[in-house]
Formats: structure tokens, C-alpha cells, sequence
């Protein structure tokens, strides 16, 4: 995800999209804020900040059948993923997916007590 930027630790590091058309999402964002787009395949496009190839990834984009219920998917950032599950289990979260292998590491998807969808990312 992020590449040039150190993560930190249980820290917001990534903000995913749900969409229904890849190619008119990553339009749309490129001519409304000049957003550009690292492509991972027919299904998942990086975000870039309008700043230049140099700037980190800070979201993506994730094609489906439809929009994601609740909006974006927040992502926060894991030095231990594992620990991280246990964490959130034990604080009273629930893991609803997870953990797995995607390119660039593993990750997980939880909900809190009151029942918002978060993941954690790792990149081993």
C-alpha cells in the first residue's frame, strides 16, 4: 500500500472504494481532483495523490457489484497482524474476514461493538 512513507503502528493508513465500474471511477476521480492510479489487475486500481508518480498510495479502488454498505473501507496499518487480530478480539471486536494474502502483504477485516467494518494491513 503506502510505499515511501513509513506506516505506523494501529494508525489510519489507507481508505478503499467500493465501485461498479473501474474504468468510470478511476475517471471520474482523475477529472474531478486529478487523482492518479496505480492498476493491480481488472479489479483493483490504486490511489496516488495528484502529486506526482513520487506520492505514496493513500486509497484504492475495489471493483464489485455494488457499493460497499457504510461507505469507504478505513485501513489501518499493522506491525504484527497477528497481534492485531488477537487485540481486536480480545477488546471485544469480531473478525468478519480473515486474515489473507493480498499483494503486498496480509490483512483482516473486523467490526467494532457498534458494528463498523474496519480492516488492518500488513505487509507480511
Amino acid at each position: 500500500m503506502s510505499e515511501s512513507t513509513p506506516q505506523r503502528h494501529h494508525a489510519i493508513d489507507y481508505i478503499e472504494f467500493t465501485v461498479t465500474d473501474l474504468g468510470e471511477a478511476k475517471r471520474f476521480y482523475a477529472d474531478a481532483f486529478g487523482w492518479q492510479f496505480t492498476d493491480y489487475g481488472p479489479e483493483y486500481a490504486g490511489i496516488r495523490s495528484p502529486h506526482g508518480d513520487a506520492a505514496p498510495e493513500v486509497g484504492g479502488l475495489r471493483l464489485d457489484e455494488k457499493a460497499r454498505v457504510g461507505g469507504p473501507l478505513v485501513l489501518l496499518y499493522s506491525n504484527d497482524l497477528d497481534r492485531s487480530v488477537q487485540a481486536v478480539q480480545e477488546a471485544g471486536g469480531k473478525v468478519v474476514e480473515g486474515p489473507y494474502e493480498f499483494p503486498g502483504g496480509r490483512r483482516f477485516h473486523f467490526t467494532d461493538p457498534s458494528g463498523n467494518e474496519l480492516g488492518v494491513w500488513a505487509e507480511q
